[in-house]
């Protein structure tokens, strides 16, 4: 068993990474402390699978359980799911001495995160990631919040979660396109942070797209430590925790784009990483051949490439929404060399011409 902690003074938590580790997650819930109902808030795809592992889990630690169902998409991650939440919460008899548990992926785990910061200005909650998005990135770190109809996750907190438990086995009924999207962000944490886990991702792909248990485990467990450290180091993303957004600035402006229903996150953001290898050796920072071995490993892993359909003006608005954005220009994360990140200041035109998305 993997377990990690996330030091965060009064807020810190334990991530826990196995296989088959979800039915102990009423005890766990139980030994940091909780207590009341427990409202388990999912989507009909997971909840079909694995709503009755939890409720018996739950229960047999002595929660009473509730479970709030949301529609399954990023193009729900908004505020008509959040009331409907609300609704349930209030109809279920969630209380102050009650807790949440997330049961999904990220849209989930962002919107019940979201949900558990603000009702009754705040009560626990749990991650269960159940897609390889959610447990290398989303469910660790504390960012919650919904999408607006101007741009990708402008309205949220931080609130960390209690716990995070990951089942790798509940990666088994993943589909396909969703486990490949996960291994964007995969990725991610080795272009811009880490070398040498950049290399054992290229040297283990085969065994990742297979699905190895052991393998995950070790994926997941260095994802998350990765992130654990930034985390650690500036929780509300006051400095360097930005580097944990390379790719998503163009790659969240292809989802707006798109009213969040072409591409799925990671698929963006795979395209985002290659526009901002681009970017970063426009800007010297990196080599075509760091370019051409980057966009390699991202394909290699079922990802496209390919710049989707854009409307010039639409693409600018989506860029300029970006949360990083300030006085016209924003932050922009950028890989120096393969393992290593800098920070630059540009305009949204700006990126357009260094990413060669505009001549």
């Amino acid at each position: 068993m993997s377990v990690l902690s996330v030091n965060l003074a009064e807020n810190s938590y334990e991530i826990v990474i196995e296989r088959d580790v979800l039915p102990s997650l009423g005890q766990r819930c139980r030994d940091i402390g909780l207590k009341g109902v427990a409202a388990v808030i999912s989507n009909p795809t997971v909840a079909a699978l694995y709503w009755s592992v939890v409720r018996d889990s739950l229960e047999a630690a002595g929660f009473c359980t509730v479970l709030i169902e949301m529609p399954d998409g990023e193009e729900y991650k908004n505020s008509t799911s959040l009331n409907r939440i609300y609704d349930d919460l209030q109809s279920g008899g969630i209380d102050r001495s009650s807790f949440i548990v997330a049961l999904g992926g990220g849209v989930v785990g962002d919107v019940a995160g979201y949900a558990a910061a603000t009702w009754m200005r705040g009560i626990p909650f749990v991650q269960v990631p159940t897609t390889l998005l959610a447990q290398v990135d989303s469910s660790v770190g504390g960012k919650t919040g919904i999408d607006h109809p101007k741009g990708k996750n402008l309205i949220g907190a931080f609130y960390q979660p209690r716990l995070v438990l990951i089942d790798v086995a509940t990666l088994a009924t993943l589909d396909q396109r969703q486990f490949r999207a996960g291994l964007a962000e995969v990725i991610k944490y080795g272009v811009a942070i880490d070398r040498s886990f950049f290399e054992f991702v290229e040297k283990n792909r085969v065994a990742i797209l297979a699905m190895e248990p052991d393998i995950l485990i070790e994926v997941i467990h260095r994802c998350c430590q990765l992130k654990a450290k930034v985390v650690e180091f500036d929780e509300k993303e006051a400095g360097v925790r930005a580097i944990l957004n390379y790719g998503h600035t163009l790659g969240h402006a292809f989802e707006s784009v798109s009213d969040y229903c072409g591409l799925v996150h990671g698929e963006a953001v795979a395209i985002g990483m290659v526009l901002a290898a681009k970017v970063s050796a426009a800007k010297g920072l990196c080599s075509q051949d760091d370019i051409s071995r980057i966009t390699t490993l991202i394909t290699q892993c079922g990802l496209s490439v390919e710049i989707p359909h854009f409307d010039r003006q639409l693409l600018l608005s989506a860029i300029a929404a970006d949360k990083k954005s300030k006085g016209g220009s924003i932050t922009f994360i950028c890989n120096h060399g393969i393992g290593m990140y800098a920070m630059s200041r540009h305009t949204p035109e700006e990126l357009l011409i260094l990413s060669g998305l505009e001549a």
